[in-house]
């Protein structure tokens, strides 16, 4: 199982493989590459039969900040077709970790965003630092939800209020409290948990274990799980097909004074 990535690392600890984010200094925002990079890693994964489970985590104190603005802002991607192009390749990527056969189980501290959420949240099992903070806050830009899985989670009062609300500062416990997540644990012993979880199921018949994960999959599937995640890919194409006035406006201060800018435009319009 050897690759040469440059977003992203993998390594394999006899039968757990550890897929890092590894863009520290862009709090580890996904762009096309990593995306590209965690189809192929997941590839690696799913052929080798000496991994049975794997853990997701971020390089540098953080899980990942969402997909990357910041190449957005410079690709300036505009119309349905070449929107279409960019969220069917941001879901399937952050999909497979769901429906990967081989168990996942994110490792999540530090900032846990939009994409980088979703991404969390796709996974079968999610482990959190007391220090984690995760949230949906793309409306407030004017985007839309590439990967609706929060509802599944959460059910939809609270999805609606965190969605609508582009809720974005969910501390760990809370995001415990309202299923988001499984556990949370202090931050020093974050991924020695996620290891001591994965060997515990990398003991179990690897083939039970995949045959069972597919079972439960299957439960969600049969209740729309899939359909419904389809239909809200095609309601964020159309969002960010037409482009929202939010939006238009958040990029252009972007490209005009910086990202950071960008974001403070964004948040004064909601304080207090």
């Amino acid at each position: 199982m050897s690759a040469t990535f440059r977003t992203i690392e993998l390594s394999l600890d006899q039968t757990v493989a550890t897929l890092t984010l590894n863009r520290p200094a862009r709090l580890n925002a996904i762009n096309k590459q990593m995306l590209g990079e965690l189809q192929q890693a997941l590839d690696l994964v799913e052929q080798d039969d000496n991994v049975r489970a794997l853990i997701v985590t971020g390089a540098g104190g953080n899980f990942s900040s969402g997909f990357d603005l910041k190449e957005q802002m410079e690709a300036q991607p505009s119309g349905t077709e070449q929107w279409r192009e960019i969220l069917d390749r941001d879901f399937a990527a952050v999909t497979r970790f769901w429906s990967l056969a081989k168990p996942t189980i994110a490792a999540v501290q530090g900032y846990c965003l939009a994409g980088g959420c979703e991404l969390a949240l796709c996974c079968d099992i999610t482990i959190a630092a007391d220090d984690a903070i995760f949230g949906e806050p793309e409306l407030k830009f004017g985007a839309g939800i590439v990967v609706m899985m929060l509802p599944w989670l959460t059910g939809p009062k609270r999805a609606k209020e965190i969605i609508l609300a582009g809720a974005d500062r969910i501390p760990a416990r809370e995001a415990l409290a309202i299923g988001l997540i499984n556990r949370v644990v202090p931050a020093g012993e974050l991924q020695a948990s996620a290891r001591a979880l994965a060997r515990h199921i990398a003991a179990i018949d690897p083939a039970l274990v995949q045959k069972t994960k597919r079972a439960i999959n299957r439960s969600f599937e049969i209740m729309g799980l899939g359909k419904a995640l389809e239909e809200a890919l095609a309601i964020d194409l159309a969002i960010e097909g037409e482009g929202s006035p939010d939006k238009r406006q958040f990029m252009e201060i972007a490209r005009r004074e910086g990202l950071r800018a960008a974001i403070a435009w964004r948040d004064a319009r909601f304080r207090p």
